[in-house]
């Protein structure tokens, strides 16, 4: 009777540990690529996926030379594909770390209030830069850019020298 208690128990923890991912996350996933925006080497791509709650969260891996110091590239999204003049910020997203060219966002309000949910980011109007510093003349260095939602972000469709610089502001 013992054993069959003690098997019934490492049952329940057994079937109680699924994969904390599994329940963090639902089915809805997306990916898009980011191309390599100046003499700097890095590219990469964003996956989004949705949160069981109903968020989306935003995770940025790059390829590139990393390194051990303190560092982090700025990354915003923006309105409007990589080639619109003055894109406004629609959300600062948290900035890639030089030591593992990674960066991961939980999406909020975007600077216009609206908080988009999966189907609205696949329809969404915008892209992803990766900038080489938060200011200064480094701040128009693009490291890599994407577009993302329903703009085509496809190596056919991307042109370097169509990149535009970053309007600093918030959109609203």
């Amino acid at each position: 009777m013992k054993k069959l208690a003690f098997y019934l128990l490492m049952a329940v923890v057994l079937v109680s540990c699924q994969p904390e991912e599994e329940q963090k996350y639902t089915s809805n996933k997306l990916e898009y690529a980011l191309y390599q925006g100046s003499e700097f080497d890095y590219q990469g791509k964003v996956n989004v996926r949705e949160l069981a709650n109903g968020s989306l969260e935003l995770s940025i891996v790059l390829s590139g030379k990393k390194d051990a110091g303190e560092y982090f590239f700025p990354t915003h999204l923006h309105f409007g594909g990589f080639d619109s003049p003055d894109a406004p910020i629609a959300h600062l997203l948290n900035p890639v770390n030089i030591k593992d060219l990674k960066s991961e966002t939980v999406l909020g309000p975007l600077s216009d209030g609206r908080n988009l949910t999966f189907s609205d980011f696949k329809n969404f109007d915008g892209h992803i830069k990766v900038h080489l510093a938060d200011s200064g003349p480094e701040y128009g260095v693009i490291l890599s850019v994407g577009n993302v939602g329903n703009n085509d972000n496809s190596l056919d469709a991307f042109n370097r020298e169509m990149i535009t610089v970053c309007s600093p502001y918030l959109g609203n």
